[in-house]
């Protein structure tokens, strides 16, 4: 394996290895991509603070997110087809995070079920809910997370109608999925892949298998899904949510003043602020960007994380600057499970705790909590 220095280097090993069908999924966004790449470019544009002659011995990247000890505030994000890059990589994904000491959160979409998961990996995890127009669904994926003892449920919001992602439609992850010419031929060209994905313990949507009447294969599956978006989710179901689940809820995709308000008087534990990666409303504005007034809108009221864009330690300590209080990885994550499996993932979360540890030193800081907009320059 080669000298891994960066997230950049995992990802370019990633992009190698899986089909490229798979590695788009991950990588890429919806429509012209203007919101992808602002979620990035606008966290490379906060500029640190150095600072010297301060004693800044003795750091310490510990926190908390949702009341749990973490080694830093970082959670892995929910990450549909995630076994698709690695072989269980759900599973892997999840023993990673849980040795490191920080949360994963499982996806509806995931590979590997929910009862996978939990039957392999020795700390709970949250699980990440759609409400689909089957209630009855997903008041069973409900139920099966607290069987499995998760420890937060995480509802997606803004996922009622899905954002067109171009590169997806060319590569064949469309309803139903097909084979086109280049990928089949980017396959032949990645037999290790092939190989490694074929020995997983599923091939299709996990904690869909068996349970949709009719639908025993990943085309007749894909058309089930793609009609239970709802655009009629709306506050009352998180209110019925929050009944049903009794536990911590985490409300994911609030990137606006209002509706990170409305989440507050919920009585939901925290919200994530999230564009969904860039893979949503394309021309909305970026996760940075919104976080500050969210923030100073209800900061007090519920715990606020933030993804979108987060793809080094220094983007962790901008994020916890502008007052949240947690991040999120979901691609980060991906491209490491995709470079080398569970290892990468390790890789990954190593990377991300020796950038934070590093840059909070250079800033004069000692302990990431302490983390507020003083360590970053005005202009």
């Amino acid at each position: 394996m080669p000298v891994v220095t960066s997230i950049e280097d995992l990802r370019r090993m990633a992009k190698k290895r899986v089909a490229k069908a798979i590695f788009d999924y991950v990588d890429r966004g919806s429509y012209e991509e203007g919101t992808l790449h602002a979620n990035k470019n606008d966290l490379d544009a906060l500029k640190f603070r150095q600072r010297v002659a301060i004693n800044v011995d003795q750091r310490s990247t510990r926190s908390t997110m949702l009341g749990q000890e973490v080694t830093m505030p970082v959670a892995i994000a929910p990450v549909g087809l995630t076994g698709l890059n690695w072989a269980d990589g759900e599973i892997l994904g999840a023993r990673a995070a849980g040795n490191f000491g920080i949360p994963f959160t499982l996806s509806t979409m995931s590979i590997c079920s929910i009862e996978d998961v939990a039957g392999a990996a020795a700390k709970p995890f949250w699980f990440q809910l759609y409400v689909m127009r089957d209630r009855g669904f997903s008041a069973s994926l409900i139920d099966r997370a607290k069987a499995a003892k998760c420890s937060a449920l995480m509802l997606t919001l803004d996922l009622q109608i899905q954002g067109q992602r171009h590169q997806d439609l060319k590569n064949g992850l469309a309803v139903p999925p097909r084979l086109t010419l280049g990928s089949f031929f980017d396959v032949l060209t990645k037999p290790a892949w092939a190989m490694n994905v074929l020995r997983g313990k599923r091939k299709s949507f996990g904690n869909l298998e068996g349970r949709i009447p009719n639908a025993d294969s990943l085309t007749t599956l894909s058309h089930w899904i793609a009609g239970q978006f709802d655009p009629t989710l709306s506050w009352n179901d998180v209110a019925w949510v929050k009944q049903r689940w009794g536990g911590k809820l985490i409300l994911k995709g609030i990137l606006d003043v209002e509706d990170a308000k409305l989440a507050a008087a919920t009585g939901a534990d925290a919200i994530v602020v999230s564009n969904h990666g860039g893979r949503q409303l394309d021309g909305t504005v970026s996760s940075i960007r919104a976080l500050p007034e969210i923030v100073d809108a209800v900061g007090d009221k519920i715990e606020v994380l933030m993804d979108g864009g987060i793809q080094s330690g220094q983007d962790v300590l901008r994020a916890l600057a502008y007052g949240a209080k947690g991040t999120m990885i979901g691609k980060a994550f991906a491209w490491g499970l995709g470079a080398a499996g569970e290892a990468g993932v390790t890789m990954v979360l190593e990377i991300l705790r020796k950038e934070l540890d590093v840059t909070m030193a250079l800033c004069g800081l000692k302990d990431v909590k302490d983390a507020s907009p003083a360590i970053l320059r005005s202009v």
